[in-house]
């Protein structure tokens, strides 16, 4: 017998690391030398990897989701394939969410939340991590469970959804199988490569949920006379708050330890999903309660109320209402700020007369949707006409770095999608440049529909070099848009609108006319993009949208 090690091959000159995305063999299964044996994902690309040899597979050593460097040795091949391989040892012990390092006079509360008595019977168990969601995202935040202990999921059906500083999305169960344990709860951000949860597989996995009886609480140790006094509160912390919202059972334990009320809880802001507290933000609170308003001597008055750290939080008086940003609001709201604190914003307006091109798009709508399944909007050949103006003027299509120009020799497009729910998402077509009109109409058509469906994936939304956003789409005829960091141009098109305008005839001259005419505003960096240079762009743009061919056939 002689097995050979496969090792996480080097998929190209800057890439470092990969993340093992899907086994196609299970240990002690057969392969042959080139038979896909699993699927790598990087940075750049997904690939399907080839066994090196033929044999048996005898050993995975880096389950689904995890990522390793290049070198990395991820699974052992049995070149015999009559060899008998031995069962995996069994799977380490799942180990309990970190706690929170509190202050040294809060007692650490026993994790009493959702502790039920799991038992697999009849197949194996795969974990679930926090997948790495980008190059530069090293941490997710869970957001929402589609799925309760003891639920049967299906492989690629969605399990969880997950938020970054980027992007929510929602993450597909990588197996078959019952959800047998939830390890990080609603709210909590873990980085990349924790244990999220464990799916029972196998034909005859079954899943009893059982629940365990809480261990009696260990008595406090003695607390030194120097230390806050505990004032325990008297009221019962409900699942979810008054103000509607969620306090999982371990911020509800802490907070009973504690002796804080309902009340006192509610004024805590939180920076869980939906503002919920986490056991992070609860620990911080008690921390800075302990160090700037230590507890009171306990008065004999049985009926005095406990004394709060902080006053509650005002409530909406005189016809006014308080609402907390949502995460996604909050990161709009850096993004913008911070590219105006770095970019000096300038915008240029250009009437054009795209009468031609209303024209076209009536003619090929409806056979192109029956053709190619997508809708013909008018957002491909705005792209299509930016990319043409790029190609003449490149400094639209850079990014500064400190004292140095970066242009870009390809074309990645941002197209700003405004979200149903609320807030706005550009993700960005890829080499943009090599695509002609019908490439570019399926692009924008399905980076829409993913980014409204949540599947956009954090990378998808970085490298950008240009963007074009449509503010038309919702009645504005033009707009001043904020650059999208670190490009340094963004195009504004605004809606279509019939109107009479003075245009030259060769035979009657000058006449007034009813034209369908539209606004472009280019918002650019006046660091390295001056007026003219801005001006001479749109003209480009005009150029090619008025001299569009209104009898061409897509």
């Amino acid at each position: 017998m002689a097995q050979v090690e496969v090792v996480m091959p080097k998929m190209g000159e800057s890439v470092m690391e990969g993340t093992v995305l899907t086994w196609h063999k299970q240990i002690g299964e057969n392969i042959d030398a080139d038979e896909i044996l699993l699927e790598i994902g990087t940075d750049k690309v997904d690939s399907e990897i080839p066994s090196p040899v033929g044999g048996k597979l005898a050993a995975i050593l880096v389950p689904e989701g995890e990522t390793v460097e290049v070198g990395t040795p991820i699974a052992r091949i049995e070149t015999d394939v009559h060899a008998t391989i031995s069962a995996p040892p069994p799977a380490t012990p799942v180990p309990s969410p970190p706690s929170v390092d509190l202050p040294a006079s809060i007692p650490t509360p026993e994790p009493t939340t959702s502790i039920q008595e799991v038992i697999v019977s009849g197949g194996d168990t795969s974990p679930v991590v926090m997948p790495k969601m980008g190059e530069s995202v090293m941490e997710g935040t869970v957001l929402t469970w589609y799925k309760k202990v003891g639920d049967r999921i299906e492989a690629d059906e969605t399990l969880l959804e997950i938020g970054t500083d980027k992007v929510d999305s929602e993450i597909p169960s990588p197996v078959s199988g019952i959800l047998a344990q939830i390890v990080v709860p609603e709210g909590e951000t873990v980085e990349v490569g924790t244990l999220l949860a464990i799916i029972a597989t196998g034909n005859g996995a079954t899943v009893s949920t059982n629940p365990t009886p809480a261990p009696a609480a260990k008595p406090p140790a003695p607390i030194p006379t120097s230390a806050p006094t505990v004032i325990s509160g008297g009221d019962k912390i409900s699942r979810i708050g008054a103000d509607g919202r969620f306090y999982s059972p371990l911020v509800r334990e802490m907070a009973k330890v504690e002796g804080l009320s309902a009340a006192e809880l509610a004024t805590l802001p939180g920076s869980g999903h939906e503002g919920r507290v986490t056991k992070k933000d609860l620990a911080e609170y008690l921390h800075e309660k302990a160090q700037v308003h230590p507890a009171p001597t306990p008065k004999t008055d049985s009926t005095s109320a406990p004394i709060f750290a902080k006053p509650p939080a005002a409530t909406a008086t005189n016809r006014t209402e308080i609402v907390e940003m949502d995460r996604m609001r909050q990161i709009i709201a850096d993004h913008m700020v911070r590219s105006k604190a770095t970019s000096a914003h300038v915008t240029s307006f250009a009437e054009v007369d795209v009468t031609h091109l209303v024209k076209l798009r009536e003619k090929n709508k409806k056979p192109f949707a029956a053709r190619e399944g997508v809708a013909l909007t008018y957002t491909p050949f705005f792209v299509y006409a930016a990319i043409e103006a790029l190609k003449v003027f490149p400094w639209l299509n850079a990014s500064v770095e400190g004292k140095q120009v970066i242009l870009k020799k390809d074309y990645h497009i941002g197209i700003a999608v405004a979200l149903e729910s609320a807030g706005l998402i550009v993700p960005c077509i890829r080499n943009a440049g090599t695509m002609n009109l019908v490439g570019l109409a399926h692009s924008v058509a399905q980076l829409a529909d993913r980014a409204r469906n949540k599947q956009l994936l954090p990378d998808e939304l970085q490298g950008g070099t240009f963007t074009v956003t449509n503010v038309g789409s919702l009645g504005s005829i033009m707009g001043t848009p904020i650059i999208n960091q670190p490009q340094v141009g963004i195009l504004a098109t605004g809606a279509i609108k019939k109107r009479p305008v003075v245009i030259e005839t060769p035979d009657m001259g000058d006449v007034i006319a009813i034209r369908h005419m539209v606004y472009l505003s280019l918002t650019y960096d006046h660091r390295i993009v001056d007026g003219a240079m801005g001006t001479a762009f749109l003209r480009k743009v005009t150029e090619v949208l008025e001299n569009i061919d209104p009898n061409a056939t897509l």
